[in-house]
């Protein structure tokens, strides 16, 4: 079992690059299964999750590969859609491949992600979805067993909530199909549009990704193609967190400005001095943080709720009381208990978070209990007294590329054991 332990009280300084984007490769990759021939994704980061996506690609007939954060890809033709249930847990993101699946062979079998009962969730959005373009879909004991009907075509669909997974599902399911596709109320995530932009390197006809309406009219077929992976945002809003926590002053290149605007304003309010270039970030943090009246998360282009436990960390050593409000999933404060062991001042109530400042927070062994979570513990650490070490980094270990290699080459001393 790993650990990732981190010596707390050292200012983090220098310049640093930021990864490609885990929200951005797991869709694209799902795609490729749509598309003949060899992709070539450069720019894709070096992640648990990644490597699982391609284990399912494999499994498909997919040949893939896999070397200085390049991804292959090469499909000659999909020889089994029925992904097992060991697969499908390994990813929580794996229902993407749904969409792609049956796009190319018209039906598809999976597991729901961790092998539950389909209930009332979001995944209820895809479903319906794909009903409407003509899939049949039955679900028993957490098997979907999906089959189109006569042929797969396109509709008009009004998403009820802007479901990023639901919106990349009827792009994929949509490229192949006859006829038009329309998404309204769509989601409107920068990964998204990094999606439709790779599809249409192959050959798509997509428009409006990015946008609440999303237009695909279906074409023939897709060939390969290759295509660099954009930077990753919430890997961003992780490293000026690092900065802000530790009174730092670092420099984030290759990331993309606009991608970016929506995790930025609560640092300028701690006191951070930022200067955004198109493909750079400079942050400049004080001594001592002010705190955030109110973040609130919401679907892009609000504040994303991927970046509300690490800005938590860091509020926990602010002056004063900062409020954070989850708007977008239920159960996204399980990261509370641990950042109170090391002395953190945090009440829930519903979907408030309060967050008091406190002068001192106390290195201990703490779990990471989900991706984003275990970021935050690690950037608590950072700010600590003493030396914190974070268990369970199998979930960090799905969105960060060696996150204490990056940590290290700031200053800090993070270390994986």
């Amino acid at each position: 079992m790993q650990s990732i332990v981190v010596e707390g009280k050292n200012r983090l300084s220098g310049e640093i690059k930021v990864q490609g984007a885990k929200n951005s490769a797991l869709p694209i990759l799902a795609a490729t299964v749509l598309c003949d021939g060899k992709t070539v994704l450069t720019n894709c980061p070096a992640l648990t999750d990644v490597f699982s996506a391609e284990r399912i690609l494999t499994h498909l007939g997919c040949r893939c590969g896999f070397s200085d954060n390049t991804a292959t890809v090469e499909n000659d033709g999909i020889k089994n859609p029925h992904i097992p249930d060991t697969l499908m847990s390994e990813m929580r993101s794996s229902i993407i491949f749904l969409g792609a699946i049956l796009g190319k062979t018209g039906e598809c079998s999976l597991s729901f992600p961790g092998g539950c009962e389909l209930g009332a969730r979001p995944i209820d959005i895809h479903l319906a979805a794909l009903r409407r373009m003509g899939v049949s879909i039955s679900e028993e004991f957490g098997m979907l067993r999906c089959q189109v009907s006569k042929e797969l075509h396109g509709a008009k669909l009004t998403l009820p909530f802007p479901s990023v997974g639901a919106t990349e599902n009827i792009i994929l399911a949509a490229t192949l199909a006859k006829g038009e596709t329309v998404i309204r109320n769509a989601a409107r995530e920068p990964e998204i549009r990094d999606v439709a932009e790779f599809l249409n390197k192959c050959g798509a006809d997509i428009s409006g990704a990015g946008e609440s309406t999303v237009v695909i009219h279906g074409v023939k077929k897709l060939h390969a193609c290759e295509h660099r992976i954009m930077p990753d945002r919430i890997v961003a809003a992780t490293y000026l967190s690092a900065a802000a926590i530790t009174g730092g002053e670092v420099t984030l290149t290759d990331i993309r400005a606009e991608d970016i605007e929506s995790v930025m304003p609560p640092f300028e309010e701690m006191g951070c001095y930022t200067y955004i270039s198109p493909d750079s970030v400079y942050i400049k943090a004080p001594k001592k943080i002010k705190r955030v009246k109110k973040i609130i998360t919401l679907p892009h282009p609000g504040f994303p709720t991927d970046a509300q436990a690490i800005l938590m960390a860091v509020l926990c050593r602010a002056e004063g009381t900062s409020v954070i409000s989850e708007n977008i999933f239920e159960s996204r404060y399980k990261h509370v208990p641990q950042l109170v062991r090391m002395g953190a001042d945090i009440k829930v109530e519903g979907k408030a978070a309060i967050v008091g400042g406190v002068s001192k927070l106390f290195g201990t062994t703490v779990s990471a209990t989900d991706l984003r979570g275990g970021a935050a513990l690690v950037i608590a650490g950072l700010a600590a007294e003493g030396t914190t070490t974070v268990t369970d980094i199998a979930h960090i270990d799905r969105g960060y590329d060696e996150i204490e290699r990056a940590l290290s080459s700031l200053g800090g001393k993070v270390s994986r054991i």
